[in-house]
């Protein structure tokens, strides 16, 4: 489960707070279609841990008590969990922005094809996951087929509305490298995967955010295997930024897991890194009623302050 754990706690980040919550980020379960090698979650087809009615009712109760007006979904594949259409049909009765951190391939799978249409009538973000616009690149990493599925999943979401001028159905990508290596500058990422995918498919998208690959779970392992955890974490260390502090992900979100426990980013959720360093679930919070600021933090952060930086949303820095 922490693998990784020993070589992490050995760290001199720096210590920082959190003073609002704008997101609550559920991971409805690690249950997935297919296995990413870089998958900080060890996501799959196999999983079981799936998030019930109850603690997601508990989860709007804590999104209404502090006024968080963003639910962000992931997995996983969030679409799977069996509540995931009355959980957004809630949030959005709410008035809430809800994100879905989709894998695009599921809505190719049988008793998914609602998927897309779905997001589109309850007008929800999506971030679908485009490791590259390599068809050689991606398949490495996420399996054989996989880029011609999100290719044609891609389309449809065009086809609904999705990243077209006005419509207001936001599309973005999500980019993560093949490898033990910082992503290239986002902006100008995004400028060549819109041209490729545009000339190529006629994909339309808004936005290309570029995540650093975190050293836990199943990209953790496949670093320890080939004797490059620490050559990484030296990787990141080294370009780490300062100002990137300000605007880390954790300083404005909260994560809860399948079961409802609270911690400072989806990151420490897989390193069982309770939110402030001590166990917390939904109803610690709506029984305490205070605002959580203490982060725990350890080496996997210099993957958010590296370079460019890395959150949910992308890079920090232009």
């Amino acid at each position: 489960m922490r693998d990784t754990w020993p070589l992490l706690e050995q760290h001199d980040f720096p210590a920082i707070r959190r003073d609002r919550i704008n997101t609550l980020q559920l991971n409805l379960g690690y249950l997935c279609n297919i296995a990413c090698l870089h998958c900080h979650v060890a996501a799959g087809p196999n999983r079981k841990e799936l998030m019930d009615r109850e603690t997601m009712a508990l989860a709007l109760q804590t999104a209404d008590h502090f006024g968080v007006r963003n639910l962000d979904l992931t997995g996983g594949s969030p679409e799977m969990n069996p509540h995931f259409r009355w959980l957004v049909e809630q949030a959005r009765s709410r008035d809430m922005h809800v994100m879905d951190r989709l894998n695009p391939t599921i809505m190719e799978e049988p008793g998914y094809g609602w998927v897309g249409e779905f997001l589109a009538q309850h007008r929800i973000e999506a971030i679908a996951s485009l490791p590259c616009y390599s068809k050689d690149n991606v398949d490495a990493q996420r399996g054989n087929g996989v880029f011609e599925a999100s290719i044609r999943a891609l389309q449809t979401l065009n086809q609904l509305g999705y990243g077209e001028p006005d419509s207001g159905l936001v599309l973005n990508l999500v980019y993560n490298p093949i490898g033990p290596s910082l992503p290239p500058p986002q902006q100008a990422l995004e400028t060549d995967y819109k041209r490729f995918l545009s000339d190529q498919f006629g994909i339309r998208f808004n936005n290309l955010y570029t995540i650093t690959n975190m050293p836990i779970k199943r990209f953790g392992a496949v670093l320890l295997a080939k004797g490059q955890f620490e050559e990484y974490l030296t990787l990141l260390k080294d370009a780490y930024q300062p100002d990137n502090l300000k605007s880390v992900m954790c300083r404005d979100l909260i994560s809860v897991d399948y079961q409802g426990y609270v911690y400072d980013c989806d990151f420490n959720q897989m390193l069982e890194l309770p939110q402030g360093g001590q166990s917390r679930h939904l109803r610690d919070l709506l029984d305490d009623g205070s605002l959580p600021t203490r982060i725990a933090v350890a080496g996997h952060c210099y993957g958010c302050t590296a370079g460019q930086g890395s959150s949910c949303g992308g890079a920090l820095q232009d």
